[in-house]
């Protein structure tokens, strides 16, 4: 039993006090006002909510600027508790931005409800402030992942079929393992992609991890720290698959003292300069045909928008 019914004279007290203390300690935003619109409370929460400390009277509201969601300004006195009071109803399923005076916004969901006495008549109103920008946020960014997944798969699909158009063998066999090396390339860039959300891509992490997948050659990779787009990723994955692979069998990784060397700056313009460097293998010559690597890594660099 509680002290307030030891003594019941004193329950009304202790039950506004404790009412008081659950609205205190609510995290949406609590507010009432009289039949007039003059706010009578507030909660703690609705000066979090609106990064400032509303006053007793104020009419209508207790955030500093208000929006539709399509960006309209929103007057106070046609918002939803607005709306609640004149209209005497509850307004529910009504989205709004609140601007705080720092000019960050929030999206929110209002629950204006009127409050009748006995007889029907207006008191007031209380209303609920649900913030609801995370939410909007994460909404966002799967909508956005959603696009960008599909882009990347009807992207995929064309670098698949080119695979297919361009690669040769001199038996099936020899045809199949061209074709699933490739293609675990782009596996490979597609998985660190995907990792980082299908956002941006450490280029220094994309080179380890496709060079140490080609070979055990120690390589020597140097280059500031970039970030790149997960499209221009798959490409850049080919490149270093067919470099990688043409070194291992005829260039600088196919005798026991030939060494490779990947590095990369940005020029005046911002574009990316890579550099392939080979050393102590073989003679370089012209060959005689183009080969397959060479059309790969010139159909990748074209899908890059750059030259070689």
């Amino acid at each position: 039993r509680s002290r307030a019914d030891k003594h019941p004279g004193k329950r009304p007290a202790m039950r506004q006090i404790e009412f008081r203390d659950v609205l205190e300690d609510l995290p949406a935003g609590i507010y009432t006002t009289d039949a007039a619109g003059r706010i009578t409370y507030f909660n703690k929460a609705c000066i979090e909510f609106s990064g400032q400390t509303p006053r007793i009277g104020d009419e209508w509201w207790v955030t500093w600027k208000l929006y539709t969601t399509n960006g309209n300004g929103l007057p106070h006195c046609e918002c939803p508790m607005a709306v609640a009071l004149k209209e005497k109803r509850p307004i529910r399923g009504v989205e709004a931005v609140a601007e705080r005076p720092d000019g960050t916004r929030i999206n929110f969901l209002p629950y204006p409800s009127p409050i009748f006495d006995e007889r029907g008549n207006l008191l007031g109103a209380v209303n609920m402030l649900v913030d609801i920008t995370e939410q909007k946020n994460n909404e966002a960014h799967l909508g956005l992942m959603a696009r960008e997944v599909s882009h990347r798969a009807n992207n995929l699909l064309s670098i698949i079929q080119g695979f297919i158009h361009l690669t040769h063998g001199r038996t099936v066999a020899e045809y199949k393992q061209a074709l699933v090396s490739r293609l675990a390339a782009v596996a490979r860039a597609n998985m660190l992609t995907s990792e980082q959300r299908w956002t941006l891509v450490d280029l220094k992490s994309l080179v380890q991890e496709e060079l140490a997948a080609c070979t055990h050659a120690e390589i020597e990779i140097e280059g500031p720290n970039l970030e790149i787009n997960s499209g221009p990723a798959q490409s850049i994955a080919m490149i270093l698959h067919e470099l990688c692979t043409n070194a291992i069998k005829y260039g600088g990784l196919s005798t026991s003292t030939g060494k490779v060397a990947v590095s990369w700056s940005v020029d005046d313009s911002g574009s990316l300069m890579p550099k392939w460097l080979e050393m102590g293998g073989p003679p370089a010559k012209t060959p005689r045909k183009k080969g397959t690597g060479t059309s790969v890594i010139a159909a990748s660099v074209r899908r890059l928008g750059g030259e070689i």
